[in-house]
């Protein structure tokens, strides 16, 4: 079978110019918000990257394609399919060959953007360890995937609604380099804060980029995970946000909400706990995270 890989004209250019691009995942557009919240949200973080001199390239299946960028019209009609596909390694191939819609998580858009040859992914916050994870076994696909394919990826941390200390575990268990950005302490999502010293620091875009490029030269296999923490003015610190995840995860063990649905009714249920805070902060982080991953890949094509 040929592989079924559609690159936007602005994308593909880019990509054979040797120009920076930061792919971006399409779950935060299909399970994070509302329409047409989610497709004004995902339309200013493509604005943010290309002010920052890179081409954003948002990842989705459609009509039985790895889509790597999306016009108008598509990331218009993605926004509006609630039946959208939530597609990691493990059902990326038959969500393909199904020809749904689906969207992409952290994973299976690390997949694909190193099919496509992109070395850079912003998102919000990587998936991990669940708390209740040594009876439940559930852990994020995300994790491995950082293991395995040679993708940068920034992010504010994993989402605070995890066990981050047991994440921070399996990462190092996966040999995935955990960089937190201008600070010692692992950021958590929401908070600038975990608690967490975090395994290594770095301080500029040049030097997570000479990183990433020095893992290629050892023929290292696996991506970095660049912990970058969200601004001081956007965000919740953790003495604020943890009564409301301690609140939705009783709710969710109560409903006996599981599996992929977890995440998705966690962050929902502490969007109305906190009175909408949570999603602001959520798009400021998002923002954040896209002008960093701009800057470092700028900085891989330049030192290529």
């Amino acid at each position: 079978m040929s592989l079924p890989l559609i690159i936007l004209p602005e994308v593909a250019e880019a990509l054979a110019e040797g120009t920076p691009v930061v792919a971006l995942e399409s779950t935060i557009i299909t399970h994070g918000m509302p329409f047409p919240q989610n497709v004004e949200m995902a339309r200013a973080v493509e604005d943010t990257i290309r002010a920052e001199g890179a081409v954003p390239a948002t990842i989705a299946i459609m009509n039985g394609a790895i889509c790597i960028g999306l016009d108008d019209e598509d990331l218009d009609l993605l926004g509006q399919t609630p039946d959208a596909m939530k597609l990691s390694r493990a059902d990326l191939a038959v969500g393909i060959t199904s020809g749904r819609t689906g969207a992409t998580t952290v994973a299976a858009t690390m997949i694909c953007a190193k099919l496509a040859g992109i070395d850079v992914f912003a998102t919000g916050g990587i998936g991990g360890v669940h708390r209740g994870a040594e009876t439940t076994f559930d852990i994020s696909a995300d994790l491995p995937e950082l293991g395995q394919t040679a993708v940068t990826v920034v992010a504010a941390g994993a989402k605070a609604i995890l066990d981050l200390p047991k994440t921070l575990e399996v990462l190092e268990t996966h040999g995935v380099p955990v960089i937190a950005y201008g600070q010692d302490e692992l950021p958590a999502f929401w908070s600038r804060q975990s608690g967490l010293k975090a395994p290594l620091r770095m301080d500029t875009a040049t030097q997570i980029a000479q990183a990433h490029l020095m893992r290629a030269t050892l023929e290292l296999p696996g991506g970095q995970l660049v912990a970058n923490p969200i601004p001081a003015e956007h965000e919740i610190p953790q003495a604020e946000i943890a009564p409301a995840i301690e609140a939705a995860l009783r709710e969710a063990e109560q409903q006996g909400i599981a599996a992929k649905e977890v995440t998705p009714f966690l962050l929902d249920r502490i969007f109305a706990l906190t009175e909408g805070r949570s999603l602001a902060s959520n798009i400021e982080l998002v923002l954040n995270n896209a002008r960093l991953a701009a800057g470092i890949a700028s900085e891989i094509c330049r030192l290529r």
